[in-house]
């Protein structure tokens, strides 16, 4: 049997339009560089997009076309993080500073994350205090995850953030991924609980977080408490197969959401974990999985 090679399914993903209808029934796909959008003079020019000598608006970049009214703008397939207010997102504690968290959040620049943006052990009410500023190291270190919320953005295009929901907060016990922002599809909620207690938080930053037990996470203690319990080995393959499901999605440039990834890990259960790493498993679940959303 010929095997297919998987920049070949990248190719016929990007021929593949998007399930998203934009205004005015308008379909959104992925545009090339210089491809013609539109030849009507009634629309606004946006990020990504330029006219040329002909009046004609035009991709500047390789992305994905969004349509507000009459403003089209083309968003990048590859570009950096940048955040919007309200943003889930998952990042890593790079410095603890005065009264302060540095946290990589795959943006331009480090967000920040307050000492009074988030919740003190026990619910506490309160003005922070010296004390409180000298055992920052207790609750957040260098090195530890963290799900957190923007919370408003600086001048320098900087994010400000907040844990102070108790579903955000320190993250144990699980996987970390990293895909192009761009996939992550913008829904009301990016937690979710899979089969055998495992969550999936999709970040905004494009930082993925697959959690082997959170639903059992005690965040009583203001989210800052680690669950070092032992995982059987039946969630640690779950945890597993859905990474490797992921990273097909992710490969294959398809939209990141909660049901395309169960449909992929539902392709995938006639192959092992590590079977899913080959190049002909991942034509077959990528394809498969194309077939049951359009199908939506």
């Amino acid at each position: 049997m010929d095997e297919y090679p998987v920049i070949n399914v990248r190719l016929a993903m990007n021929r593949v339009d998007f399930n998203l209808t934009g205004n005015e029934g308008i379909q959104t796909r992925l545009y090339t560089p210089g491809e013609e959008i539109s030849n009507q003079l009634d629309f606004l020019r946006g990020h990504g997009t330029y006219v040329d000598e002909d009046n004609t608006l035009r991709a500047a970049v390789g992305g994905v076309l969004e349509k507000v009214n009459k403003l089209i703008s083309v968003r990048p397939l590859k570009a950096r993080y940048q955040g919007e207010i309200g943003d889930v997102i998952v990042g890593r504690i790079t410095e603890v500073q005065q009264k302060r968290w540095k946290v990589d959040t795959n943006s331009k620049l480090d967000s920040v994350l307050l000492l009074s943006s988030v919740n003190l052990p026990g619910g506490e009410l309160r003005r922070r205090s010296a004390e409180d500023e000298q055992t920052m190291r207790r609750y957040l270190q260098e090195g530890d995850l963290v799900c957190a919320e923007v919370q408003s953005i600086f001048a320098d295009s900087s994010l400000s953030l907040h844990t102070r929901v108790l579903k955000y907060g320190k993250l144990s016990q699980g996987i970390m991924l990293k895909v192009p922002p761009m996939l992550i599809q913008r829904k009301k909620t990016h937690f979710h609980y899979l089969e055998n207690s495992t969550s999936l938080i999709l970040g905004n930053n494009g930082y993925v977080w697959i959690g082997a037990n959170a639903q059992n996470a005690d965040r009583s203690e203001g989210g800052f408490t680690e669950d070092l319990s032992h995982i059987p080995q039946e969630n640690r393959e779950v945890c597993t197969r859905l990474r490797n499901c992921i990273l097909i999605l992710a490969q294959c440039n398809m939209l990141l959401s909660d049901t395309s990834v169960t449909y992929a890990y539902e392709e995938s259960m006639k192959y092992t974990v590590s079977e899913l790493l080959e190049s002909e498993a991942m034509v077959d679940i990528s394809l498969l999985t194309h077939q049951r959303l359009a199908q939506q």
